[in-house]
């Protein structure tokens, strides 16, 4: 008690204790419709900055019963252009600014955002211009979005967090990402969809918490030749999960994107604890993890 007490100034000083950062999984789903999992989205809350990472159908929605308010959406982060991890930025654009969004969304990802981004305000023209210039009490500027391509390294930092972009393999997916968020009081890194790679273990060294996803070796097993082909060069099974985890020693591995193929949770946990003896989250809608 006498160590804490002696201590508490100074980590009240750094920050520390007030920065809190955490991980909520706003989605933790794939395409398969799941009524319980929401499309892949992930929040990194920190002091009171909150960042999105991917937008799957109901990010909104989760956000929301998570407890973040709709002002606080203003920045995302993309990991790739597959549908699952986009369906819900329409909805991430649109939603927040008729309740309290006063403040652009910024939007950080592959090339190709800015495109996506410029197609989903011409295809909701109409809904703008009715908001922006008729009867509706609005903010115009909570309906702007200032969309950047990225590359490669930082490509973000404010008083909470520093975001590095790095590459990972997701078969012939141009333009994938992973990230990697590092707050005063800890390191978080978010896979994206990917195979085994060495560069995201690189770019995951000294990480608290790896949100990575998984599928099933079992269940693949039982795929048919083309589906196994696909998963093996797109995603990653829970024994290279579990080798990923034990080169990196995150204090705390969280399973996202989870693809059991018909398996339980049991057994794909088994499969990644072959290779690493840490802890592993089996993650679910709404999870916060610190």
């Amino acid at each position: 008690m006498l160590l804490l007490r002696l201590c508490l100034p100074a980590l009240l000083a750094l920050g520390v204790w007030a920065q809190d950062t955490r991980v909520v999984l706003l989605g933790t789903g794939t395409p398969n419709p799941d009524p319980d999992r929401m499309g892949p989205s992930v929040a990194v809350a920190s002091g009171k900055g909150l960042y999105i990472v991917d937008c799957g159908p109901g990010v909104v929605h989760r956000a929301a019963q998570a407890g973040f308010s709709t002002a606080q959406m203003t920045r995302l982060f993309v990991t790739h252009l597959h549908s699952d991890h986009t369906a819900g930025y329409p909805d991430l654009i649109l939603t927040p600014p008729n309740l309290d969004r006063k403040l652009p969304l910024e939007a950080w990802g592959p090339q190709g955002l800015r495109t996506m981004t410029e197609h989903i305000l011409q295809a909701w023209t109409v809904d703008l211009k009715v908001r922006l210039h008729g009867m509706q009490p609005v903010t115009p500027e909570g309906f702007q979005v200032h969309a950047h391509d990225v590359k490669p390294g930082e490509i973000y930092k404010d008083e909470n967090v520093r975001v590095i972009a790095f590459r990972v393999p997701h078969g012939d997916f141009p333009g994938a990402f992973g990230y990697r968020f590092e707050a005063k009081d800890k390191v978080i890194v978010i896979s994206g969809d990917t195979t085994y790679s060495p560069e995201l273990i690189a770019a995951s060294k000294g990480a608290d918490i790896l949100v990575h996803e998984v599928y099933s070796e079992k269940g693949w097993g039982r795929r048919t030749p083309d589906w196994q082909k696909y998963h093996a060069a797109f995603h990653t099974s829970a024994p290279d999960v579990g080798k990923v985890a034990a080169a990196v020693q995150p204090k705390k591995l969280v399973l996202y994107h989870l693809l059991p193929m018909g398996e339980t949770e049991a057994e794909v946990v088994g499969e990644v604890k072959r290779n690493f003896s840490g802890e592993v989250i089996w993650g679910k809608d709404l999870d916060v993890i610190r």
